[in-house]
């Protein structure tokens, strides 16, 4: 089998799938689908408008308020030729207690594809268990997969590749941090994860993880010290401290997290071309200090400006 005959295979095999978390994806989709997130960067900086989605249309419902998650899908269907229809979730007869099978059936009459933006994993499961188109996971409580995907272009755009790359993920064990453990496992790419004792990643899937580190020979480490995490890192990333729904243990977890701060000093115990990536928005003076995220090694714009490309590669697998 040839390269392009190998690669409509593959492409065939994602259309009409859904995306609730990164082992969705074979390792050979998830390789085919940041492979196009690259042409697709590549043609766009071109100038090169394919328009592969024109006359499709995305649902892109939304439970929790959003930048980068509404302005990178909205603009990528319009780029692919389709149009996306923002529903915030008051908007929609499901604030009035219509069910989720319910709302998931009229969608799926109306429209090519359904992101959404929820509050709990369990809802996007039950959206898509009643769908008859793809539906994306645009985040949950449990997981991120389209940030972890712009990631994981961003990386391999930086690096290389993925094999011999450690990223040190410091802070919560939270949605971010989960699909960021899958992803690297699923690429061969060695994960060192530091949370405060009590805050670790949930540990089925860092156990589901493991497993498939186990197949492609990625390291995945959990710790309590980011100085251990960072050791000899390639890549240092952090998120917030309390997560959207989270807005009560704020200070509380300010001081739990006081000693998971990414600063220089943390810095130097990472290697010394590391780069520092944030899934954003940031707190400055938080998990991160200023010197860090508006400093020369900071690609967090970079990886920001590739949720972007990621999506539209993704919509076109999915949808086209």
């Amino acid at each position: 089998m040839g390269p392009a005959v190998k690669q409509a295979s593959v492409h065939q095999q994602l259309k009409g799938k859904n995306f609730l978390t990164i082992s969705d994806f074979n390792s050979e989709e998830l390789v085919y689908l940041l492979n196009l997130a690259d042409e697709m960067k590549t043609m766009r900086k071109a100038g090169i408008n394919e328009q592969p989605l024109k006359g499709k249309t995305l649902g892109m419902v939304f439970e929790k308020p959003s930048t980068r998650t509404r302005i990178s899908f909205e603009t990528g269907i319009f780029q692919l030729g389709g149009a996306g229809i923002f529903l915030n979730a008051n908007d929609l007869q499901l604030g009035r207690g219509e069910s989720l099978s319910d709302t998931a059936n009229v969608l799926s009459r109306y429209i090519d594809g359904i992101m959404i933006r929820a509050y709990t994993h369990e809802s996007v499961e039950a959206l898509a268990a009643h769908a008859n188109v793809p539906v994306i996971n645009g985040l949950t409580d449990k997981y991120h997969p389209c940030q972890v995907l712009a990631d994981l272009q961003t990386i391999r755009e930086v690096k290389g590749d993925w094999k011999n790359v450690k990223l040190a993920h410091i802070g919560d064990g939270n949605n971010v941090s989960h699909s960021l453990l899958i992803g690297a496992a699923m690429t061969g790419m060695s994960i060192s994860v530091a949370t405060p004792e009590g805050y670790e990643p949930d540990a089925e899937i860092v156990q589901n993880a493991a497993k498939i580190a186990a197949k492609t020979g990625a390291r995945i480490e959990l710790t309590t010290d980011p100085q251990q995490a960072v050791q000899q890192a390639d890549v240092i990333y952090t998120d917030v401290w309390a997560s959207m729904g989270q807005e009560k243990e704020q200070s509380a977890r300010e001081k739990v997290f006081a000693e998971f701060q990414v600063n220089k000093s943390l810095c130097t115990f990472a290697k010394k071309d590391a780069v520092f990536m944030h899934c954003l928005p940031a707190h400055r003076g938080q998990e991160v200090t200023s010197d860090v995220i508006d400093g020369k090694q900071s690609i967090v714009f970079q990886q920001a400006e590739n949720r972007l490309h990621a999506q539209k590669a993704l919509m076109t697998a999915l949808m086209g």
